[in-house]
């Protein structure tokens, strides 16, 4: 989740342009705001400054600019409102498959910076809370599979139930106050050892 004031970093090579979103941040209370001119090494730039939001505001982008801008988008896992002069679907469409928070196209004006960061900001949130949701989804599928897996490998090594697999596994993993798709991961493992041919 992003702060209620988080430091920015402007992305911009027209140092008018510039100025405009930072006078635009700075009158929305955004004080921590740092100016980039240069494109190039913006990576490194950004791991030193360590911004919570990114803006980038690219005039006339050419195609490996608008690439390299996405691939960053990518990797750095924060808000980015990106601002273009021009551009067509298939931009449109790298930025959202990018996580691009906000692109907007021919659309900087002071008074509007403030609306689309905080829309920025909101829409990472939301992807990054829908992200979590997601992997825990994964995760607890993934366990119910290794229990399930445990649950038969202790029915055929003992020949009992479903349910005295289970409570098996339950009374362990309490004893050891660990999960249970920790002490079936460690069975499944287990099995998996003992009947490798190599």
């Amino acid at each position: 989740m992003i702060d209620t004031n988080p430091s920015v970093l402007v992305v911009d090579e027209n140092k008018i342009r510039a100025a405009i979103i930072e006078a635009g941040l700075h009158e929305a209370g955004y004080e921590n705001v740092h100016i980039v001119a240069e494109t190039f090494g913006l990576g490194r730039c950004i791991e030193q400054i360590s911004p919570d939001v990114i803006v980038i505001d690219l005039e006339n982008p050419n195609r490996d600019l608008l690439e390299s801008m996405f691939q960053l988008s990518r990797s750095v896992k924060r808000p980015i409102a990106m601002f273009v002069d021009k551009s067509d679907q298939t931009s449109i469409e790298a930025a959202v498959e990018a996580g691009v928070s906000a692109y907007i196209v021919d659309g900087l004006k002071k008074e509007r910076v403030k609306p689309i960061l905080d829309m920025a900001i909101s829409r990472f949130n939301a992807f990054a809370r829908m992200s979590r949701e997601l992997e825990e989804v994964r995760d607890e599928l993934a366990g119910r599979r290794v229990v399930e897996k445990a649950k038969g490998i202790l029915m055929k090594a003992r020949n009992i139930s479903e349910d005295e697999a289970y409570r098996l596994l339950r009374r362990t993993a309490m004893s050891q106050n660990r999960k249970i798709s920790e002490i079936a991961q460690s069975l499944v493992t287990a099995e998996d050892l003992m009947n490798d041919k190599k």
